[in-house]
């Protein structure tokens, strides 16, 4: 089981997404704690008025709002009165027991998952803090339920399946057998809530990794100038195909104001992950002596890290972004210290041509035998003296490109022919 516990400002917007959800036949209240009816009798207004009037009591708290997400695994197939056992066991064991509350079934992923919609505003005026409270509460709450209802555990799993991310179907998208609007809708809106990103360039190399990219246009167009952002579907090359959609039209409203206030909250909270980061890529490379990109970025993959290295037009590496999966958070590589920029990390893959230097612990002969089995068979040729040819008329030779060339025999001279007839260099 994975939980998510999202805060917010808007109780209204999180009863709506539910409630619409509900009327379009995708989900279905199945819980509401505290509301002192039976739920087929609560209307919209019921349910709104009770949070609201919770609220109210202290204008002072601006983020009275929580949206919280239970995901099972798709393997598991669970009734609906567990569903509601399980629901009930972890608010209360987050210290939202005593809280109201509603609890919906949604339907319309391939996983069983619930959305929760609570306020953190008590009936005393007083607000429940909720500071770290996924690492403190529901990390334990959650542990604690996979053992009493036997559920499948999350660690070990997939991100993508895990968090119920899962990329768009690109074969589909192009052909428009999938509702692309709702595709994007759900990937974006899980990114920007759980991933810690500080600029637009972090959130895409999130957002990539499901194929889908966030788009301000060029900077000479009234989009940009306007501060306009449109999201996008990609392909297999990371191409954008298919009708890109406003972000004001998505739910969520992922706009760009609304995204660059997030940027400098996340500055904040991702500080306590970088050192568990840092590890994770120094234990990568003690694991090997010499080690290519290839496998760097494979062996970040084993421990949860998407690494992008960033290329100009011409093709040259200028920076380094790290993806935590675990974490949800985006680093620049030079944010984490120098020994993790792009240039100190690629100066440390192994190179083709460069010669495997024995291992120190290795004695005499075998390092004589390691090296002849490391070293590399190809040799060079050394680049003669720059010369120029008839007094100046032709430009030096590149002797880079003439030192890999074969030499060629040095013709004979023709019989026939006197030293004085022949041209000198």
């Amino acid at each position: 089981m994975v939980a998510k516990i999202i805060t917010g400002k808007n109780i209204r917007g999180l009863l709506l997404y539910n409630e619409n959800k509900v009327e379009a036949n995708k989900a279905e209240l199945i819980m509401a704690s505290r509301f002192g009816g039976d739920i087929q009798q609560l209307s919209f207004k019921n349910k709104l008025t009770r949070l609201e009037n919770l609220t109210m009591l202290n204008s002072r708290v601006k983020t009275n709002a929580l949206h919280i997400m239970l995901n099972f695994d798709t393997s598991e197939k669970i009734s609906t009165a567990k569903l509601q056992q399980i629901a009930a066991a972890y608010m209360e064991k987050i210290g939202f027991g005593d809280q109201p509350y509603l609890v919906y079934k949604h339907n319309d992923a391939s996983h069983e998952h619930l959305h929760i919609v609570t306020t953190n505003m008590q009936a005393d005026g007083k607000r429940i803090d909720v500071h770290n409270i996924g690492r403190l509460l529901s990390e334990p709450a959650r542990k604690e339920l996979e053992i009493e209802h036997g559920l499948v555990k999350a660690e070990g799993k997939g991100l993508k399946e895990a968090l119920g991310i899962k990329p768009i179907n690109l074969e589909k998208a192009v052909y428009g057998k999938t509702p692309i609007k709702r595709a994007i809708t759900n990937i974006v809106s899980e990114v920007t809530n759980t991933y810690k990103f500080t600029s637009i360039a972090e959130l895409n190399a999130v957002l990539k990794q499901f194929n889908v990219v966030a788009d301000r246009g060029r900077e000479d167009t009234l989009m940009f100038e306007k501060k306009g952002i449109i999201y996008s579907i990609l392909d297999k090359d990371g191409n954008k195909i298919g009708i890109p959609f406003k972000a004001s039209s998505l739910n969520g409203n992922p706009t760009l104001k609304n995204l660059e206030e997030k940027f400098e909250q996340n500055k904040e909270k991702r500080k306590p992950y970088i050192d568990d980061l840092k590890k994770r890529i120094d234990k990568v490379f003690n694991k090997y002596t010499v080690i290519s990109k290839a496998t760097f970025l494979k062996e970040l993959q084993q421990h949860n890290i998407h690494a992008v290295f960033r290329r100009s037009e011409q093709g040259f590496i200028y920076g380094l972004t790290f993806i935590d999966n675990k974490n949800r958070t985006v680093f620049n590589g030079s944010g984490l210290g120098k020994a993790y920029s792009a240039k100190v990390i690629t100066e440390r893959f192994a190179s083709i041509d460069k010669v495997l230097q024995p291992k120190a612990w290795l004695k005499p002969e075998q390092q004589t035998q390691y090296l002849k089995k490391s070293e590399p068979e190809t040799t060079y040729l050394q680049p003669p003296e720059p010369t120029k040819f008839l007094g100046g008329l032709f430009e030096e030779a590149d002797y880079d490109q003439l030192a890999g060339m074969p030499r060629k025999r040095r013709r004979k001279k023709r019989k026939g022919i006197s030293p004085d007839n022949q041209l000198t260099l």
